[in-house]
């Protein structure tokens, strides 16, 4: 936080969000002793943060004297739906996609798996003159492209299986997977490493590395690519690409989780 706005903080806040942290940290309920321990604070603060959580519903109490223990309460649930509900994949990673862009260089997309095909929500173009197709809601095959292979990856096996069949797998160019027990173990080295390379696999001279993201119950909600020509570019340069893409789609997933930063 710059040094100018830190006169805005409120203290109390700051430490029932830092309760709240404690308690959720913890698998089991903490006592007073241990809440205070945990956020460095004295008892008396700590009692009194926990009372008006509780009163509140976002804290529950449980026992007497010094055996009470606190745990999140049930109105936490009912806060994170509603902020869930207001959350769009594509509003959460546009920031993200941008920066992707301003680091790599390259043009950069958000996309989600819809009837076996990876949909682009969200899009920020490379700067310069060259533009590539990537209009909202356009549709790519899962098995030669970087945004596709990052979501098909996460699949299981079977049902990976299933759908970059019933896509067709159509050869798009020389170096397109077009053979399934090809595609598998490619799937796998793409689990592994975390991010997936569409070398050539989809246009000529084009490379795009994808990256898988994930909401707050572990699912796979999407995936954030980088596209841009081939040109010089080594397996060296693509994978350090795809290291980039990657610790977006990272901080992407713990923005969609709820985690600060």
């Amino acid at each position: 936080m710059p040094p100018n706005e830190s006169r805005y903080r409120v203290q109390s806040l700051d430490r029932a969000v830092d309760v709240l942290e404690a308690i959720e940290s913890a698998d089991r309920g903490l006592t007073v002793t241990e809440v205070a321990a945990a956020v460095g604070a004295s008892k008396s603060a700590v009692f009194a943060t926990l009372h008006t959580l509780a009163e509140r519903g976002l804290v529950l109490s449980q026992g007497q004297g010094s055996g009470r223990v606190y745990r999140l309460g049930f109105a936490l649930a009912r806060l994170g739906q509603h902020a869930l509900s207001q959350v769009s994949l594509r509003d959460a990673a546009m920031p993200v996609l941008t920066e992707l862009t301003e680091r790599t260089r390259m043009s950069s997309r958000v996309a989600s798996l819809e009837a076996g095909l990876a949909v682009i929500v969200g899009q920020v173009n490379a700067p310069g003159l060259l533009r590539f197709d990537l209009r909202m809601g356009h549709r790519e095959l899962p098995h030669c492209t970087g945004v596709g292979k990052a979501l098909l990856a996460q699949l299981p096996l079977s049902r990976a299986r299933e759908v970059a069949i019933a896509s067709g797998m159509p050869r798009r160019t020389g170096r397109t997977i077009v053979d399934i027990e090809e595609l598998l173990p490619e799937l796998e080295r793409t689990r592994q490493r975390g991010y997936a390379l569409d070398r050539e696999e989809d246009a000529e001279g084009i490379v795009c590395v994808g990256a898988p993201v994930w909401d707050h119950t572990g699912a796979c909600v999407g995936a954030i690519s980088a596209t841009g020509l081939l040109l010089d570019m080594g397996e060296e340069d693509l994978h350090g690409i795809g290291e980039i893409v990657h610790a977006h789609a990272n901080r992407l997933s713990r923005h969609l989780q709820g985690h600060p930063g």
